[in-house]
């Protein structure tokens, strides 16, 4: 389980995806909780960008069943791509890649590509965000600002939640922790499948900890009594807060 951690006040140079939606912790306290524990293996077995894949072709699956099939089999291609081994070619692997440069690279083509054509519909909003995650890894976080913002104002209510998640931990990771809690208030109370209320609670409370963490503890001192991932998570933190 990972630490809460000491966030500087100043500008972050590089978020991973430990500090955006991808990570562990928040998908442990999301509405999927029962479908990531039944396919633990394959999770820990693709590692950080895995998890956003699962995630968003769980929703995917449920939502868009109706999309046009060219727009779905470019999705599935760009996926597939961000998917793909960096290193020597493996057995059953359809694409590999010398370097991650060129691997990110082709991802974003890919996606890139999808958005110039698929416009305001569920594949271009599932691949802008997807840009934002590969731009937040870069280090370029101007600009995963503005691909999740877009996927924010733009997207369904679902994808919208999400990309809003990534960009309070964006607020937070360089110094704009009003912006940051602002919004995951703002998710606490309107909840979606992506993203409960939960999820979004307890990611407030890892942020407020070092400078609030009298406000932190009040946020996860209901839900320590919960069963399941939610309670553990927020047991664990409560747990590593400051003493009264």
């Amino acid at each position: 389980m990972m630490k809460i951690p000491i966030l500087p006040e100043v500008f972050v140079s590089r978020i991973t995806r430990k500090e955006l939606k991808t990570d562990r912790f928040a998908l442990e306290v999301g509405h999927t909780v029962t479908f990531f524990e039944e396919h633990q293996k394959q999770i820990v077995r693709y590692g950080a960008i895995g998890l956003v894949v699962i995630i968003l072709l769980v929703g995917y699956l449920i939502y868009s069943r109706r999309q046009h099939a060219s727009r779905e089999q470019a999705l599935a291609r760009a996926i597939q791509i961000q998917e793909s081994q960096v290193g020597p070619p493996s057995p059953g692997q359809n694409f590999n890649f010398p370097t991650q440069d060129l691997k990110d690279q082709s991802a974003l083509k890919a996606f890139s590509d999808l958005v110039s054509t698929a416009g305001n519909t569920t594949e271009g909003h599932i691949a802008r965000y997807y840009i934002g995650a590969i731009q937040a890894d870069q280090g370029k976080l101007g600009e995963a600002e503005k691909s999740f913002k877009e996927v924010a104002d733009n997207g369904d209510k679902k994808f919208s939640a999400l990309a809003k998640l990534s960009l309070a931990q964006i607020y937070f990771a360089d110094g704009r922790a009003d912006q940051g809690e602002k919004v995951l208030r703002e998710l606490i109370a309107s909840p979606t499948i992506f993203v409960s209320a939960d999820q979004a609670t307890l990611t407030l409370a890892k942020y407020l900890a070092p400078k609030k963490p009298a406000e932190a503890r009040k946020l996860v001192e209901p839900l320590r009594g919960k069963t399941g991932p939610v309670g553990t998570v927020a047991l664990q933190l409560y747990q590593e807060l400051p003493p009264q």
